[in-house]
């Protein structure tokens, strides 16, 4: 796709619930797509955690996971991501240790502190009111120390997931992850495709501070963009449309399935809203293959990006 060919090139799906489709339909072409990128060469696929919204299909994150991985054969699945404040650590490194051991060598944990839903779905999730993106980097010491090898005597292991160090990514779209990812050593990616505006900036901070770990001797920096490539710009652009409706809902607080494309968006969304979501979404490249290719040239030049992570709905 690009100028640079030794940059790895991965997936995200959000599984789409199309208008008219049901959500095992989803799951089924979410399957197809990993099976395709496996083919074509890209290095992971991975899904991410979203509750209460009807166009994504991928809320039990660790199920969608399984049935990815037990797919394929050879690319790797992973959480792009789990929204840690929404679970107990141990939970997830069962959770994620039972994958590793299904798929050994496959598996990637991404990690958010964002709840990936709206307040009334987080009050319905976290039954103890306790867990909070606050206590994210306790949560993730946790979760880290029982993916390690035990200590003797430790009372309480994850099993399966103790000893088996399965890579962790931390998730971000402002300078709290990049931080703290900086600081523990571990690869970082800037959730770009929806909320570009510290881009940049994150990558600056996370490279400056970054100090080497058992897992990553240098800083690995992924980038996410939206990509929608067809013969012409024009049918590229068209294609975006249902992404932008996507986005228009969620401003609007009103999600809802994936939409048909339209021909006119001014009719769909009001002036303050479109500019709202081109904001959104400007971490995109649109059009024919020529001109995506050169979008996304532009975006690693500008971000020395050690990964592209590409979504589209």
């Amino acid at each position: 796709m690009t100028d640079s060919p030794a940059v790895p090139y991965s997936l995200l799906d959000l599984a789409p619930v199309i208008e008219g489709g049901t959500i095992s339909q989803a799951l089924g072409h979410s399957q197809d797509l990993a099976q395709h990128a496996e083919r074509w060469g890209y290095t992971r696929f991975w899904v991410a955690e979203h509750h209460n919204m009807p166009g994504i299909a991928s809320a039990a994150t660790s199920v969608v996971m399984g049935y990815i991985a037990g797919g394929t054969s050879t690319i790797r699945v992973g959480a792009g991501g789990v929204m840690l404040p929404n679970h107990a650590p141990l939970i997830i490194a069962e959770q994620f240790g039972t994958l590793e051991s299904l798929y050994p060598g496959r598996i990637d944990l991404g990690l958010g502190r964002a709840p990936g839903t709206d307040q009334p779905t987080v009050r319905a999730l976290r039954r103890d009111r306790l867990g909070s993106g606050d206590t994210f980097p306790h949560d993730l010491a946790e979760l880290m120390m029982f993916l390690r090898d035990p200590e003797p005597g430790q009372p309480v292991r994850a099993v399966p997931g103790a000893g088996l160090h399965i890579p962790i990514w931390l998730l971000g779209s402002s300078d709290f992850s990049a931080r703290l990812a900086a600081e523990l050593g571990l690869p970082f990616a800037f959730a770009s495709h929806f909320a570009p505006d510290y881009l940049l900036h994150a990558l600056e901070l996370y490279r400056a501070g970054f100090k080497p770990s058992e897992q990553l001797q240098e800083p690995h920096a992924m980038v996410a963009v939206n990509v929608f490539a067809a013969d012409t710009d024009e049918e590229g652009y068209y294609i975006s449309t249902s992404m932008q409706q996507q986005f228009v809902n969620l401003v609007r607080h009103t999600p809802g399935l994936l939409q048909p494309p339209v021909d006119d968006m001014t009719k769909i969304a009001s002036d303050a809203e479109q500019r709202l979501v081109d904001r959104m979404l400007r971490c995109s490249a649109i059009g024919s293959p020529d001109n995506v290719r050169r979008q996304l040239q532009k975006l690693l030049e500008s971000t020395r990006a050690d990964e592209l992570m590409i979504t589209g709905h």
